[in-house]
This record gives structure tokens, C-alpha cells and sequence, in this order.
């Protein structure tokens, strides 16, 4: 099972999301030529996120999360300082792949974060 977790930054929260270079292992393949690629992940309550993951053309790939991030971020009511999981699962039984993305927030006290606690276990009032 890989997986990478991420504090979320400004640009994180606003444009895209920068992933750890090892992801792109975890990844399904780029096709020749290509510098994208769309892959699904589950939410907390079983609702299917399409992303897209853009690599460079040249030099370092620094790869980011485009298509689908702030749709994500905002239904989620993400903010600077919370934190993002995505996990990549292997069915033993059928060897399918599968994503797992998980929103975390902050718990703050006095400004400083102390923990995180799962989006599905928050109470955001109207």
C-alpha cells in the first residue's frame, strides 16, 4: 500500500496540489508522450474524485494534482494547515487498483495545531 500525506499550503488550497515525486510510482502509467495522467480516488463517504496528475515537459517532473483539486478542496472546505492523504490500494483477489483520498483538519488551539482529526468526523455549521 503507498501513500503520501501533505500539510496543506496556500497554493495547495487555491490552484493545485504538489505531490511527492515517489507518488508517480503509485500512479497508473503515463502514455508515451503524455505529461498527464487521470486517476480516480474514494472519499471518506464512497464518492469518486477524478484527478489529473501534470508532470513537466523537461527537467525535474515536480508533479501536481490539477483537474479536480479545488473541486475537491472546496467541497471538503479545506484550508491552509490541513492535511490531504492519498492511498493506493491492491486487491489481493483481483489485483484491481484503487485510491484512497482523505481530508483531514487541523485541530487548533490558541493558533496551534495539536492533531488532525478526519473530515468525516468533523461538524461544520451552517
Amino acid at each position: 500500500m503507498a501513500a503520501f500525506s501533505k500539510i496543506l499550503r496556500e497554493t495547495d488550497t487555491k490552484k493545485r496540489l504538489s505531490v511527492p515525486i515517489r507518488f508517480l510510482r503509485s500512479l497508473p502509467p503515463f502514455k508515451l508522450g503524455s505529461h498527464a495522467v487521470t486517476f480516480e480516488a474514494t472519499d471518506e463517504k464512497g464518492e469518486a474524485w477524478p484527478f489529473q496528475c501534470s508532470i513537466r515537459k523537461r527537467g525535474h517532473p515536480k508533479p501536481v494534482l490539477t483537474k479536480g483539486w479545488v473541486a475537491f478542496v472546496k467541497s471538503k472546505k479545506l484550508q491552509v494547515g490541513d492535511k490531504v492523504r492519498f492511498i493506493k490500494r491492491k486487491n489481493r483477489a483481483t489485483a484491481a487498483i484503487s485510491y484512497i483520498v482523505r481530508a483531514e483538519k487541523a485541530i487548533k488551539i490558541f493558533g496551534v495545531t495539536f492533531g488532525y482529526a478526519r473530515i468525516d468526523l468533523v461538524h461544520f455549521p451552517n
